[in-house]
């Protein structure tokens, strides 16, 4: 019957049969059959299975709640036994490319060494939320505040924009993320009180490019001083207008609100937020 349970705490959990069977190391059918006994026993339907995934019902959200804290206290138990509780286990991670590359995955080498693999999505926060909401990650580094239902979010790191570029000369060409130029109307905004140049030569999204970018002399660009730091310090990039008072945006680790407490995660995150400390 534990099993039984355990299949459909992570069934809860997950969101889908898919990402389910992959957790417990089964195979899809198997957790299928596994459901249907439960549900058999409990004579009550838990799950309305979707194109997108499973839907839980009420008697699932209420067994849930009273399986929550018993039976993560019995795999917190089996961890103390085993080793790391993510061991055998695979993360499904999401992030910001740049910020993903240079920060967060150089903090997850020891979770790696300890057994837990990672599958890594990189894309825009609200379409990473999404599919942490649909099961589909476990993990979301956001550059925005989740304002989804079902979501818990905890500050990770503040990065600082500083405006760049090869020489003070460069001045005049302005290089963006996107047309809009949102990184560089923010840092106009906050630090000059005015709109910023209306266009940029150079529109590509990807902040490394832009770094590359500017190294290479074609303009100025605002970016992340963490993704900088090692041209600032060499001098292959200058911080052209240095302020007390820079743009800052709070990054956030976002997981389901039902996963908050769930063991195998729990080591991921303390681990991610220690390292943000750092950072």
């Amino acid at each position: 019957m534990l099993d039984l349970l355990h299949t459909f705490l992570t069934v809860y959990r997950a969101g889908t049969m898919t990402r389910a069977a992959e957790a417990l190391g089964l195979s899809q059918p198997t957790v299928t059959a596994q459901l249907r006994t439960l549900e058999g026993r409990t004579g009550q339907p838990l799950f309305v299975r979707g194109a997108r995934g499973v839907t839980p019902t009420a008697a699932a959200d209420d067994l849930a709640r009273r399986l929550d804290g018993p039976m993560d206290a019995l795999a917190a138990v089996a961890s103390g036994l085993s080793g790391s509780p993510m061991a055998g286990r695979t993360l499904h991670l999401g992030g910001p490319a740049e910020l993903v590359s240079t920060r967060v995955l150089p903090a997850l080498a020891g979770v790696i060494a300890a057994g837990t693999d990672v599958r890594v999505r990189l894309g825009l926060a609200e379409d990473l939320l999404a599919e942490l909401s649909d099961g589909r990650l476990d993990l979301v580094v956001s550059a925005i505040r989740p304002r989804r239902a079902g979501l818990h979010a905890e500050p990770l790191c503040d990065e600082e924009f500083v405006l760049v570029a090869a020489s003070p000369g460069n001045r005049e060409r302005l290089l963006a993320y996107a047309e809009d130029l949102p990184i560089v109307r923010r840092w106009w905004r906050h630090v000059l009180g005015t709109p910023p140049p209306k266009r940029a030569v150079l529109v590509v999204p990807d902040l490394r490019a832009l770094r590359a970018a500017a190294v290479a002399g074609i303009g100025t660009t605002v970016l992340p001083r963490y993704l900088v730091e090692e041209e600032l310090r060499t001098g292959a990039l200058v911080d052209l207008m240095p302020t007390d008072d820079p743009p800052i945006n709070t990054i956030y680790l976002a997981t389901r609100a039902a996963n908050r407490d769930d063991p195998r995660l729990t080591e991921v995150r303390e681990v991610l937020l220690a390292a943000g400390r750092e950072w």
